[in-house]
């Protein structure tokens, strides 16, 4: 699950970051303003993408998908691009945790096939 989202967090941070000369030149936002809000959660989400094998930095980009999503009714078409990422992240959550049980079934049933097989030709004994 945490490398689908840390995926989702790069390409979002590229898209975050790719907002800030949009806000500057067609919503007129302050050039401080826009670096300070959008640089700031694109540069959370390249560290987050990092760490996300820590639980904090999981629901701490939980908390950044929310704050994209209330930042982007600044921008126009924003909300469409916060709307997509937080879909992203939702689908990739569940999708990775689909994966994670499959992969534990799948370990699980490949230790028990090594320990038939490991009882079955134990050292001494005999097999006919």
């Amino acid at each position: 699950m945490r490398t689908v989202c840390a995926v989702v967090l790069v390409f979002e941070a590229i898209v975050i970051g790719l907002a800030i000369p949009i806000a500057i030149q067609l919503e007129g936002v302050d050039p401080a303003v826009a670096g300070g809000v959008w640089g700031g959660m694109a540069v959370a989400a390249l560290l987050l993408a990092g760490l996300q094998k820590r639980t904090w930095a999981h629901y701490a980009a939980w908390a950044l998908q929310a704050a994209f999503l209330f930042t982007s009714f600044m921008i126009s078409g924003a909300l469409l691009v916060a709307i997509i990422f937080g879909s992203l992240w939702v689908v990739g959550v569940i999708m990775g945790r689909r994966v994670d049980e499959i992969r534990a079934v799948h370990a699980a049933h490949a230790e028990a096939a090594e320990g038939e097989e490991g009882a079955v030709t134990a050292p001494g004994s005999q097999t006919r």
